[in-house]
């Protein structure tokens, strides 16, 4: 296939397109390059004459048209959005005029496309999107997310998310577009960009800084290897069944704080302070607003329709991560210095 992939310099963007492209895959990488995109998450396979890059902003609906026109892909997978919550409490326009207007013009992009080729059936847009559409869960392991749980969006984040999935549905049921949907749960591992909650704890650690865990921890998150949900988007892409959304998790819930003690513990082993443990760096800071309480995926229809299936556990997962942030401080130090970044509290989870 030829894939044009939005967002292909972002965290999990560049895995689906390092991944496409070490399965013989063609990819065009549309990107703005804005402050959380980084080309150098591509650098490995940016010389394969089956990778293509092109700077756009998916708002710019004419910029995306003649892009398409020009590489004539076989899919589209939407990954580029705004995506950190605390930002989006800070300044949610953005995140409107991107998730929402960004996808309005990639749809209506995507449509022209497929309708100027004659409506191929084997078109696909593959629209990438989050388990937060659905809310909050109770502290009950019984009860998870399912592809029929009603939306429930708490921050402007998961809203314009959310307007983004209901736009995509519209689109299929109205004009026939051929699309699949996948919402995932919390992801993490290599190029996780420094303002998020897993690479915050990390760097904060070995920086002798506090480590900051919103409220008393308790919050619940399902985490899943940003390679195992390329592997899954992937798999979407190829063998989802049309108008067909699918929850894509890790299978892996954890409190934040034990998430946290976890990676101070690999940290001790790893790379151990003169004294003490990471864990007296940790220090609880006053909760986010509207901070949903768990969520949890069931991932029953992926599982059973296409056979797919997390590989990476947590633990597994975690010393992966830390091994290549302690490897790669090149790539991370220039990323949280620039933009304030190093300087925001970064905890999205």
């Amino acid at each position: 296939m030829k894939i044009l992939v939005t967002g292909g310099a972002g965290f999990i963007g560049s895995a689906v397109v390092r991944l496409a492209i070490a399965r013989g895959h063609a990819v065009v990488n549309v990107d703005a390059l804005t402050y959380a995109a980084c080309l150098d998450n591509v650098a490995s396979v940016a010389s394969s004459p089956l990778y293509a890059f092109e700077q756009a902003d998916i708002r710019d609906g004419a910029a995306i048209a003649a892009i398409l026109d020009r590489h004539q892909p076989d899919a589209v997978m939407h990954l580029a959005a705004e995506s950190h919550v605390d930002r989006s409490i800070d300044g949610p326009g953005v995140f409107i005029e991107t998730n929402v207007m960004g996808t309005y013009q990639m749809l209506q992009a995507a449509r022209q496309y497929w309708e100027g080729r004659g409506r191929p059936e084997s078109f696909r847009f593959h629209h990438i999107s989050t388990d937060e559409v659905f809310g909050s869960l109770p502290h009950d392991p019984s009860v998870k997310f399912t592809e029929d749980t009603p939306y429930d969006p708490r921050s402007p984040y998961s809203a314009s998310k959310a307007g983004s999935d209901h736009l995509v549905r519209a689109w299929h049921e109205t004009y026939g577009l051929p699309v699949v949907l996948t919402n995932c749960s919390n992801n993490y591992g290599p190029f996780h960009f420094p303002e998020k909650l897993i690479p915050v704890i990390i760097l904060n650690a070995l920086a002798g800084k506090t480590l900051p865990i919103y409220g008393d921890g308790s919050n619940i998150r399902d985490w899943l290897y940003v390679e195992d949900h390329a592997d899954a988007l992937l798999t979407v892409v190829e063998k989802g069944q049309v108008g067909r959304s699918y929850n894509i998790g890790g299978e892996n819930e954890r409190t934040n704080l034990e998430l946290v003690r976890t990676l101070c513990a690999i940290l001790d082993r790893k790379q151990p302070k003169a004294s003490g443990s990471y864990a007296d760096q940790i220090t609880f800071v006053t909760d986010r607003p509207g901070h949903d309480a768990r969520y949890a995926i069931d991932p029953t229809r992926i599982r059973a329709e296409l056979g797919w299936r997390p590989s990476v556990t947590v633990e597994e997962g975690l010393e992966r991560t830390v091994d290549w942030y302690l490897a790669h401080e090149s790539w991370w130090r220039p990323l949280q210095e620039r933009d304030g970044v190093g300087k925001r509290l970064g905890v999205k989870a």
